[in-house]
């Protein structure tokens, strides 16, 4: 397995008019494509600037016919919002329809927030999830679906459509902790992660001994770390750009949270991007020191597969596709030539 990289994009919403926005980034996925980018994972977010594409599978039929050979998938499509018949049926779409390129990304979701308004009992939302990836799992395995759960009831339900990809697409769970992470190990899901080095390394290893144990060989699945990612020709520029952006960003993040006064789940992002710096969760730097950089969490983490974000915030399409091409150039070549990943 070469060693690959990603884009995680929240679709947070800037300055700009919808259309401009929307436009901007399939132009970058078009760029994300003609770069070599492997896979475009977005977030699911609702009533909040944090998240523009609140049906990912709308805003990703759109990506699909702008891109050639980039996969494309949620992280996470967040189950406890769906039927999930109807949305197996729109992931058999998406796949066929891209000829196999969508990437499955799930969750229970962040937010108790977002899918309160929704209407969905925060407290269930766990038991919602379980029962909602056995139907969806079924649906794309199998030509009927048959199930009885709490939350969900069918008999003999026929499925006319079924994934390109078999026996289905590839399997994504965003992890916060070493238990997650070998959770995700027993289903052969793929993993991402936003956390420091230190952090992952112990996510990765318990996923690579959970994985073994449950299903007698060493893992072939991805492990990705996720990374702010803003280059320029200088640091002082790179700096200038990534902090009024990440100011943007954090407060469309905490903009629910504040509403409500409560404090997030799971996740601890500093008011400044200076503070993700620090702990290596974010690169505001030149091409050379970002290299130097990533040689070092590659290496402690664990990780095989690394995702970038380069457009977050009010930044500026100028300035997000400087920092991609500057990534293409020096980057990514260094990278695939020093970091050792196992073979397939």
């Amino acid at each position: 397995m070469a060693l690959d990289f990603g884009i995680f994009d929240h679709v947070d919403r800037g300055d700009l008019a919808l259309t401009e926005f929307y436009e901007n980034r399939l132009k970058l996925a078009e760029g994300y494509d003609q770069a070599g980018f492997r896979t475009y994972h977005c977030a699911e977010h609702h009533s909040t600037p944090l998240g523009m594409s609140p049906s990912p599978s709308v805003y990703l039929s759109a990506l699909a016919q702008r891109t050639k050979k980039l996969r494309f998938g949620p992280l996470v499509y967040t189950l406890a919002l769906y039927h999930p018949l109807r949305l197996a049926e729109e992931i058999c779409m998406l796949d066929q329809m891209s000829r196999g390129r969508f990437d499955l990304g799930v969750g229970k979701g962040i937010s108790p927030i977002e899918v309160g308004y929704y209407g969905a009992d925060p407290t269930k939302t766990e038991k919602i999830f379980g029962e909602a990836m056995a139907v969806i799992m079924q649906a794309l395995t199998q030509k009927s679906v048959t199930f009885k759960g709490e939350f969900f009831d069918f008999k003999d339900v026929p499925m006319e459509l079924s994934p390109y990809q078999q026996p289905h697409p590839p399997l994504w769970y965003g992890v916060v902790s070493p238990d997650s992470a070998a959770r995700a190990a027993a289903q052969k899901m793929n993993i991402i992660a936003n956390v420091p080095a230190p952090g992952f390394a112990a996510m990765s290893d318990a996923y690579r001994k959970a994985y073994e144990a449950k299903h007698g060989h060493a893992p072939m699945a991805r492990m990705g770390i996720n990374r702010y990612m803003v280059l320029a020709e200088t640091e002082e520029k790179a700096l200038e750009v990534a902090r009024p952006a990440y100011r943007r960003w954090h407060e469309s993040f905490m903009m629910l949270w504040r509403r409500h006064g409560i404090s997030p789940t799971n996740v601890n992002y500093p008011p400044e991007i200076d503070g993700q710096l620090a702990d290596g969760r974010a690169l505001a730097t030149t091409p050379a020191k970002a290299l130097e950089i990533l040689r070092k969490q590659m290496a402690e983490s664990g990780a095989n597969y690394l995702v970038c974000r380069f457009a977050f915030g009010n930044m500026a399409l100028g300035d997000s596709q400087r920092s991609l091409e500057l990534f293409q150039r020096h980057v990514m070549p260094g990278l695939r030539e020093s970091v050792a990943v196992a073979a397939e």
